[in-house]
């Protein structure tokens, strides 16, 4: 059926894990709902906001990781946790 993409594990956990997180975050959404709030960007965020930070974000952090070959990989990972949970304090 995907055999048209080259679809490999890590690939396949990745948009798994994404589509988890839209679906969680739409189900927060939905009970719990929330008042945007103001952080260091000055601008009024909500958490699907700061999920499309933390997102982009960590696509830049792992192209400079990869691009500039700070340590393995994985690593990168790390990074970008640490990231996100500035970005959902913060932000």
């Amino acid at each position: 059926m995907l055999d048209w993409m080259a679809w490999t594990t890590p690939t396949a956990i990745f948009f798994v894990t994404i589509g988890c997180l839209l679906v969680i975050f739409t189900v927060l959404a939905i009970k719990f709902p929330e008042t945007p709030r103001t952080g260091v960007l000055r601008i009024e965020t909500t958490r699907g906001d700061r999920l499309f930070i933390t997102l982009l974000g960590s696509a830049f952090i792992n192209l400079a990781w990869l691009g500039l070959e700070i340590a393995p990989q994985p690593y990168a990972l790390l990074a970008c946790l640490i990231y996100a949970a500035a970005v959902f304090r913060w932000v």
